[in-house]
């Protein structure tokens, strides 16, 4: 109920109630809740992970693999779209210097996940080997979208672990269900390329870098023109390079405000600063993002042929 109050010398203060601004999600405190937080982080990419799965154990039948093959590679291989791959060069018998130079050319991607990936809050040898293994796209984007404040040891492995559960168990159903389908069924690789879109959109909602976008978007362009057979190799190569100019001329700014200033401009220099770490981080995960749904291009015209 609003009021004003006047004092003896005509002053007047306000002693209107104040409505305050409603507190942000605490992180989880135990490592119960840590853990259980994870879980429930994997859900949105174990909606896309699980039916991809499925269509996994489905091409591994249809390629005349035994059953067998399918968890197996989950769990040897834990890499999405290589696996997809490995099914059609397996079936046909491919030199091992080409699945070689393949899995190369498709996952050199993942190098640039341990640019922002906070592997640095997982201890232990065993724990911080199995991050790095389970370091899938899915869960890179999962990461980067969550507080650095909420990041921790425990929920990021429970999500990495829930995440490989739903593409061993997809893989484990699409097997089941493919054993009992009278007739093959096409199309299911399309589903990494649909995955991998929401993930871009995803990612792009959470941080909404244009410039990192387009330099994206630019790179590929031009690697499909110029290197059609090395697309995904150049297109890489290219952003990383762009990446690296963008956030040099942003420091550069950044130092050349401080130097004009001086001392007057201490609070424009820090918000320099922050601009400059904030880009750094969001293109670096940006280009993580962005390059995926080439290599599921990649990975959809490998399989169907």
């Amino acid at each position: 109920m609003a009021g004003i109050l006047r004092d003896h010398r005509g002053v007047q203060t306000d002693i209107s109630p104040q409505i305050a601004a409603p507190a942000p999600s605490p992180a989880p405190v135990t490592r119960r809740q840590q853990i259980a937080a994870g879980v429930r982080d994997s859900f949105s990419a174990g909606l896309g992970i699980f039916p991809l799965g499925i269509a996994l154990g489905l091409l591994v039948l249809q390629a005349g693999l035994p059953a067998w093959f399918a968890p197996a590679l989950s769990v040897a291989a834990f890499a999405g779209s290589m696996e997809l791959l490995l099914v059609g060069m397996v079936a046909a018998a491919t030199p091992l210097a080409a699945v070689a130079l393949t899995v190369l050319v498709v996952n050199f991607r993942h190098v640039f996940y341990a640019f922002s990936f906070p592997l640095h809050l997982v201890r232990g040898r065993l724990a911080k080997t199995y991050s790095v293994y389970a370091m899938i796209d899915e869960a890179y984007a999962v990461s980067a979208s969550l507080p650095e404040s909420q990041r921790s040891a425990p929920r990021l492995l429970a999500m990495q672990i829930a995440s490989q559960a739903y593409w061993v168990g997809g893989g484990l159903v699409g097997v089941a269900v493919g054993s009992a389908l009278p007739a093959p069924v096409k199309g299911l690789e399309f589903s990494l390329c649909a995955l991998f879109t929401v993930l871009t959109l995803d990612a792009f909602r959470s941080r909404e870098d244009i410039p990192s976008v387009v330099l994206a978007g630019a790179s590929v362009t031009l690697a499909l023109v110029l290197t059609p057979p090395i697309a995904l190799f150049t297109a890489l190569l290219l952003f990383v390079a762009l990446l690296l100019a963008r956030h040099a001329l942003i420091a550069r700014r950044a130092a050349a405000g401080r130097g004009s200033t001086g001392r007057h401009a201490a609070p424009r220099t820090a918000s320099h600063v922050a601009t400059t770490e904030t880009a750094s981080r969001a293109t670096t995960e940006t280009a993580s993002r962005a390059m995926t749904e080439t290599a599921s291009r990649a990975a959809t015209e490998t399989v169907d042929a």
